[in-house]
């Protein structure tokens, strides 16, 4: 061996550093291909969770576990450790639904009745306005119009603290039902009630400030039962009501008749009295009803505008009819006189007339010619004897235009200012007249 040759132990050492070298390369080669397989599994098991959340049509999974699997999805289920989420990326609410509608809730004006009961429940009261309406009229003896404005669900406290004061506020028991009502009439309409009541004529816009008198109170509670009459029969699909009326209260911030945050059912009525428009508020707290709500639907009050009269209102029609008070007039003779002859007449003077002592009398009904009669005396005193009917006809009726002949505009000359009662008595002259021809 020559001088450049290497000893053993410089070739064994040699060795070795290539045997280290040759380790090291086996090692990393190992490395890698353990991390290309940890790689293709997750891709794997990517594939395999995708084809759970949207199963191809090829493929043969039941319904029922694709449905389940994406029901727990968007309930926010953890799937290999994370939470479900939406297409935009953020995560599902418990028991929200995706694509949901958000409504805000007022805490302060609860919805507790439904559309259906509010429905319900305003076919009803255009029914009670109606015939309260009429009941009223014939009470104040003029026209009066009620009708619905509103019906709204509101805390008991925005009632109060909405009306007048000092106010006509009637406190009902809606017996056998638990709890109160309240009718509220505005005091515009209820001393305009009162003065027509009393005889008088209301005035237009006038608003009196003050209390009710007791007199005044007595007169408002006639009018109140007259309401509460129409409230029996409209809630007889639902239940008996006795309702009376407990107090009458000026004040209606002092009537704490529920709790303040009590959801109640207001509803609204528009009273005209000729000029005179008020509002009357009838205020039904929900807890009163609620174990009625299940009845308060709209098909429990389709019969009730088409149902039958009862006995009662037959009777109470009947008894009205009859002790209706109407007038009747016998004219035994008219004639015409001059204004001269009028000013000197004197006790003892005669007035002729036209008019045959065996002609028979005319009997008119409210103004309305309706017999011929025949004058005489009864149990002393005097009376008349229906003989015929007559044709029914008005006595302010103008004469037909073909029997009335024209007049010449050359000889027209300034006609002579005639009260009402002449014309009147003018105007029967003629229709007496034709009567007799026919």
């Amino acid at each position: 061996m020559s001088d450049e040759s290497l000893s053993q132990n410089q070739v064994e050492n040699l060795l070795k550093a290539m045997e280290t070298a040759n380790l090291d390369e086996d090692d990393a080669a190992t490395e890698s291909d353990s991390e290309d397989a940890a790689t293709e599994d997750a891709v794997s098991t990517m594939e395999e969770t995708a084809s759970v959340d949207s199963p191809s049509a090829d493929s043969p999974s039941t319904d029922s576990e694709v449905t389940d699997e994406k029901t727990d999805v968007d309930r926010g289920p953890m799937i290999s450790g994370t939470k479900a989420r939406s297409p935009e990326g953020k995560p599902y609410s418990p028991g929200v639904q995706p694509g949901a509608r958000i409504t805000a809730y007022d805490f302060k004006r609860p919805e507790r009745v439904g559309k259906d009961q509010m429905r319900a429940m305003q076919s009803l009261h255009e029914s009670i306005a109606r015939n309260f309406g009429a009941s009223i009229s014939g009470l104040l003896r003029t026209m009066l119009e009620v009708k619905l404005l509103s019906v709204d669900q509101l805390t008991y406290s925005e009632f109060v603290f909405s009306l007048d004061n000092p106010s006509c506020f009637n406190i009902i028991k809606p017996s056998p039902l638990e709890g109160h009502w309240v009718l509220d009439i505005a005091p515009s309409l209820a001393f305009a009630i009162i003065d027509r009541m009393l005889g008088g004529d209301p005035v237009p816009g006038e608003t009196i400030r003050r209390p009710l008198t007791e007199i005044e109170t007595r007169l408002m509670c006639r009018v109140v039962d007259l309401f509460l009459e129409q409230i029996v029969p409209a809630w007889e699909n639902v239940i008996k009501l006795e309702p009376v009326i407990e107090s009458t209260e000026s004040n209606p911030q002092l009537a704490q008749i529920v709790p303040p945050n009590e959801v109640a059912i207001l509803i609204g009525f528009e009273v005209l009295l000729g000029k005179n428009r008020g509002m009357m508020n009838l205020c039904i707290p929900f807890n009163s009803i609620e174990k009625y709500n299940t009845k308060l639907s709209r098909n429990g009050w389709v019969g009730y505008g088409k149902s039958k009269p009862t006995d009662r209102t037959r009777r109470k029609i009947t008894d009205s009819i009859d002790t209706a008070a109407v007038d009747v007039v016998v004219t035994l003779a008219r004639s015409r006189i001059k204004t001269s002859d009028l000013l000197d007449l004197s006790v003892g003077d005669i007035i002729t007339t036209e008019q045959e002592v065996g002609q028979s009398l005319e009997v008119a009904i409210q103004d309305v010619p309706k017999f011929h009669a025949s004058a005489g005396a009864y149990k002393g005193k005097k009376a008349v004897q229906i003989q015929t009917m007559m044709e029914t006809k008005r006595r302010a009726e103008e004469p037909d235009a073909d029997e009335t002949p024209a007049a010449d505009p050359a000889d027209e000359t300034p006609a002579p200012q005639l009260t009402e009662a002449e014309v009147a008595l003018a105007n029967a002259e003629k229709l007496l007249a034709q009567a007799e021809n026919k």
